[in-house]
């Protein structure tokens, strides 16, 4: 067992779950002095306030402990970890330079720092901090991994993939560095063989726990689909299975039976794809021949005649659904342009949370696309980012309170001409309905969109339109503007 479950850390748990931050912290510098050169025992609380959403209450404590022990280096090497995790990244970075003062050389702060900089994508700085310690320590495969994700997170395809080769000649059975690998060949286009290292996220956990000799193999002449069932399964986000819905139809041409079980918000728009037998949501494991999760789907179709799935559009609103949001809509000839500017934070997965801290953006940020004349803007925006509107200085036609699934999402946005969004699942929905999409993005963006293209393999309608500083919109929102200018030009 864990210190982090320890009687004296459960208690202090309880005092920051209680906001009694003094008394926590007390006890904290009592407990951490106990056991000097272990980790400090606030940091194994850290996991925890990540999964309840409470890491500012244990910033506080962590606080309020420096001050009763200022000598200690590990807070401010929790305070700076904390800091990265909630965004604050020059205060992050200011607490474990000092952290490294006081103790130079320390390897975990090392790695933090680096952590630091990658998520202000100053990757060279890092690149520069990995590079010693592995010069340092050269079996360590977690930092072979980072380095490549360095190069890759600069744009550096080439020497990225040769430094994920040399990590794998030395740790050619660690799945996290063979999943990483293939998210740099998916980045890079290199599908084929993408596909087929992506497969070593079985490796790892919270992925299919259906039996791997049952998987779908890879598609071949020789194998005869007709009348089998294949259970195609959700495994990550709703934008996978948007995705990869795309690949439905090609199973049911080959004769087999296609049983799609996932999440409930997805049903209805699952069912109008072609090509798809049963919906399933919940309820026990039903008969397959096969089972295949979404993101399988290209590797078992990547040496076919259809790699890519069926065409655009292969997702599409039920006409009735349509017709009935048309009514929602204003009647006034404008350009109708939809709106994302925020994903799901998800902020018990910190890696997630500090991806959509990157991706996303207030709403403030695109007030310049309030002033272009002939068009009308509406929001397709779920979750806390949408409460923003309520605050909004222009008029922003907001009608998703009435929206219950993806089935309708995707009729509301059928009555639209484009879709302006930055890295969601609205993006692939509108994509795979063949509506035009201006995707603002990232620097170091998800391996989808590949690196240093404004178009996309998958979506022919999408454009990318992607920063050229990091952490910073107003080049991008200029040139959607100027997009949507363009688009209100040619109506005329």
């Amino acid at each position: 067992m864990s210190s982090a479950h320890s009687p004296n850390q459960d208690a202090i748990r309880k005092q920051i779950e209680a906001r009694s931050f003094e008394d926590a912290a007390r006890a904290a510098v009592t407990l951490g002095e106990t056991s000097p050169l272990a980790p400090h025992p606030l940091q194994d609380l850290l996991a925890w306030a990540a999964s309840r959403n409470c890491r500012e209450d244990l910033l506080e404590t962590a606080q309020r402990a420096e001050a009763l022990a200022p000598n200690d280096p590990r807070l401010l090497e929790l305070r700076a970890d904390i800091l990265l995790q909630i965004g604050r990244l020059e205060e992050a970075e200011n607490a474990i330079r000092e952290a490294l003062r006081r103790r130079p050389g320390h390897n975990a702060s090392r790695n933090l720092l680096a952590a630091i900089l990658a998520q202000a994508c100053r990757f060279s700085e890092a690149f520069e901090i990995l590079s010693a310690l592995n010069e340092e320590f050269p079996d360590n495969p977690a930092t072979r991994s980072n380095l490549a994700y360095m190069k890759m997170a600069a744009g550096d395809v080439q020497e990225a993939l040769t430094l994920y080769r040399q990590a794998i000649v030395a740790h050619p059975d660690n799945p996290r560095i063979r999943l990483n690998y293939s998210i740099a060949l998916l980045k890079a286009g290199q599908f084929q063989q993408g596909w087929a290292e992506h497969e070593w996220r079985f490796g790892l956990p919270g992925h299919t726990s259906l039996p791997q000799d049952r998987l779908l193999p890879n598609l071949t002449a020789n194998l005869d689909l007709n009348g089998k069932h294949i259970l195609v399964t959700q495994e990550e986000g709703l934008g996978d299975t948007l995705m990869y819905l795309r690949y439905i139809p090609c199973l049911a041409a080959r004769g087999a039976i296609v049983r799609v079980w996932g999440a409930d918000i997805m049903a209805s728009l699952t069912a109008r794809v072609e090509g798809v037998s049963t919906v399933q949501v919940g309820g026990n494991t039903p008969y397959y021949d096969y089972h295949c999760p979404f993101i399988s789907l290209p590797r078992a179709f990547a040496a076919t005649a259809t790699p890519m799935g069926a065409p655009v559009p292969y997702l599409s609103a039920d006409p009735t659904l349509s017709a009935q949001w048309a009514a929602h809509l204003r009647d006034d000839h404008a350009l109708r342009i939809g709106i994302v500017w925020a994903g799901a934070p998800r902020p018990e997965n910190t890696d997630a949370y500090m991806i959509d801290q990157r991706r996303s953006m207030p709403l403030a940020c695109l007030a310049a696309l309030t002033k272009i004349e002939n068009i009308r803007l509406y929001s397709l925006q779920l979750g806390e980012a949408a409460q923003q509107l309520n605050e909004a200085p222009y008029d922003i036609v907001n009608v998703m309170n009435d929206i219950h699934d993806m089935g309708d999402t995707a009729a509301l946005i059928d009555n639209l001409d484009v879709v302006v969004s930055v890295d969601t699942s609205v993006a692939h929905l509108a994509g795979g309905m063949g509506k035009p999409v201006l995707l603002m993005d990232r620097i170091n963006p998800c391996w989808r969109w590949m690196q240093a293209r404004h178009d996309s393999p998958w979506y022919p309608n999408l454009r990318i339109i992607r920063q050229t500083r990091a952490w910073e919109w107003s080049d991008v929102v200029k040139n959607v503007a100027r997009e949507l200018q363009r688009r209100v030009e040619e109506r005329r």
